[in-house]
């Protein structure tokens, strides 16, 4: 494609830039300035010409919803049965993950206690 063609661009994008350049003409600009400024214009807005694969390659909705289900499953089983590494001790971890972890093992009065608190009711709960 030589510099400067067109042919990839959509005819919406074509009337685009007509309608952009008739606006700068009539602001007073010379034919080539305005047909630079429109092509800039819709440039910027769209992203240039048609891009490869066309537009029907979006996942349908129901798709996309049950494909992020899916996801969140797997990553769910993986963490299942991973206990906090040797190397990662309580004092280092923030008082979200403890709390967490207080919640798994369910421990009672977990929601008023503090990091320290946590973190000693988890040692004792072993």
């Amino acid at each position: 494609m030589p510099r400067g063609s067109k042919a990839k661009y959509t005819s919406e994008q074509k009337r685009k830039a007509a309608h952009i350049e008739d606006s700068y003409e009539q602001q007073g600009l010379p034919k080539d300035e305005a047909e630079a400024r429109a092509w800039a214009t819709v440039n910027k807005q769209s992203g240039g010409g048609e891009k490869a694969g066309g537009s029907g390659q979006r996942k349908a909705p129901a798709k996309k919803t049950q494909d992020r289900k899916d996801s969140a499953r797997r990553a769910a089983a993986s963490r299942e049965g991973h206990p906090r590494s040797s190397r990662t001790s309580l004092g280092t971890q923030i008082k979200e993950s403890l709390m967490q972890e207080a919640r798994a093992k369910d421990i009672p009065g977990r929601s008023t206690m503090r990091k320290d608190q946590l973190i000693e009711a988890l040692r004792k709960a072993g």
